[in-house]
């Protein structure tokens, strides 16, 4: 199996810096900030856990194999190379479809409870709500359909922001605490628990993974064997203390129990924001829409990556129509596929406000498992693959090797894989591993709707995807049998 053909009019603009900051847009992930604050100060403890354990094996691997397989289309052509065009096409759909149902699911609520508390009132469920989030929707796909010599600065600003206000909210907190005594730390509770590592391990692996997504415009970098290394050991580095430096400062800021999963960032700013007087207001609403305009960049990160490997998913045979796989020939963008992902994520947006009637909060939780869910089973293909290459393909030159030869790469994809294999049954099935370790867990008190609407949910959107892939898939594979038989196309 060969990998897919190139793509013509790709023009190469991405360099290290942008590689690195597209890699730290895509990965930290302001909406996930607050539900892992919320798991306590065990949550702290679990971040450096998970940052030792599957953070340096997880970067490692796809360091080496990002950099000696560098194509346009990054996963697809590694699992299609190792696996085939099938596994290839379905792992695709999975990782590309967590991102419009993560932008019209997750990310757009965040913006717009955000915006509402903090800017301009909105309402829930309003014309202005709706407003609000269809046009955070399609800036978010505009800025993937511009060419990416322009786009990487849209995600190279969106990194700036979220790193300048994590910093400024972090400072902040501490001299919050320093004023009074760190209220926060003393109920925090930050000895491990099996319920909280249950609870947490699916979102923290959420939080951490991605960054091989860059990999995906592969073609359009200046040297990506020699830049990707390097770009995702930088953006791991900053990513792990985006998420743990904040942590701890809202933990030590918020008294027990005030933290949410949705609010947890803006709600800790403005208690912290105190220290400032009457500056207190200007500052929360401009952290407020740097902290929006933090969550379109990320979605607008993603869109640039995930349409380009479902577009080459779609050019290789693989998803429907070959159209769909077109880059257009001045922007050297998949502009047919940025319209099918705005067009998912505006569905999956209208779709998820009546799931829980407007309420928010259980729209946010639900919604984010199922892209945690979608994205963590499209690595289960991934992963392995990455192995395989390792071991089926000694010629391809490796510009960087983990350490310790093959037993090394093997011994971090076991670990790796160990992660994902947990936390997708976690995510898919919440609430199942408890029991077997003794711990009571009330599933309509988590997640605020009952089992079997958040089954009909997960496992629907999984099983539906699954469907909508092999359709794909057939219609190609149909469509290749017949350009073979009149003689006109290739019968792989």
């Amino acid at each position: 199996m060969s990998a897919p053909a190139p793509v013509p009019h790709l023009k190469r603009s991405l360099r290290r810096f942008d590689i690195m900051a597209m890699g730290v847009a895509a990965v930290i992930s302001f909406d996930v900030i607050g539900q892992i604050a919320a798991g306590g100060g065990e949550a702290a403890t679990w971040i450096a856990v998970v940052a030792v354990t599957f953070l340096i094996p997880y970067a490692l691997i796809f360091a080496e194999t990002g950099a000696a397989f560098p194509q346009e289309g990054g996963p697809y052509v590694w699992v299609e190379l190792a696996f085939g065009r099938l596994a290839a096409a379905l792992t695709t759909l999975f990782y590309w479809v967590t991102n419009p149902v993560w932008l019209g699911g997750s990310l757009v609520f965040i913006a717009a409870e955000a915006w509402d508390g903090f800017v301009s009132p909105l309402g829930s469920g309003t014309a202005a709500d709706y407003a609000f989030k269809l046009v955070f929707i399609w800036t978010a796909i505009l800025t993937a359909v511009v060419s990416l010599r322009r786009g990487k600065w849209i995600t190279t600003a969106g990194a700036g922001a979220k790193v300048l206000s994590l910093a400024f909210f972090t400072g902040t907190a501490v001299a919050y605490g320093v004023q009074h005594d760190f209220p926060g730390l003393d109920d925090a509770g930050f000895s491990p628990t099996g319920a909280g590592f249950l609870a947490l391990v699916p979102v923290l692996l959420f939080a951490f993974v991605g960054f091989e997504a860059p990999n995906a415009a592969g073609d359009e970098m200046h040297d990506p064997q020699r830049d990707i290394p390097v770009s995702i050991g930088a953006s791991g580095l900053i990513a792990t203390c985006c998420y743990l430096l904040p942590v701890l400062a809202i933990l030590s800021a918020a008294p027990a129990g005030r933290v949410t999963g949705i609010g947890g960032f803006l709600d800790a700013s403005r208690l912290v924001f105190g220290v400032y007087g009457d500056w207190r207001g200007p500052l929360l609403t401009t952290v407020a829409v740097l902290f929006v305009f933090g969550l379109l960049t990320q979605g607008s990160a993603w869109m640039i990556v995930a349409d380009r490997m479902q577009a080459m998913a779609a050019a290789d045979g693989g998803f429907f129509s070959r159209r769909l796989g077109e880059f257009h020939a001045r922007l050297g963008t998949p502009v047919l596929m940025n319209l099918l992902s705005g067009v998912t994520a505006t569905v999956f947006m209208v779709a998820a406000m009546q799931l829980a009637s407007g309420d928010t909060g259980a729209i946010f939780g639900v919604v984010l498992t199922v892209a945690i869910t979608t994205l963590l089973l499209s690595y289960l293909a991934v992963v392995p693959s990455l192995l395989a290459l390792r071991l089926r393909r000694p010629e391809v030159h490796r510009p960087y090797r983990v350490p310790f030869g093959s037993g090394g790469f093997t011994i971090a994809t076991l670990l790796a894989y160990a992660w994902i294999l947990l936390g997708s049954w976690v995510a898919l099935f919440p609430g199942t591993l408890e029991p077997l370790v003794g711990i009571e867990y009330d599933f309509r008190d988590t997640w605020g709707v009952s089992r079997t609407a958040f089954e009909s949910f997960t496992l629907g959107t999984v099983i539906l995807l699954l469907a909508v892939g092999a359709v794909g898939y057939l219609t190609q594979h149909r469509r290749r049998r017949l350009d073979a038989g009149h003689g006109s196309g290739p019968t792989a």
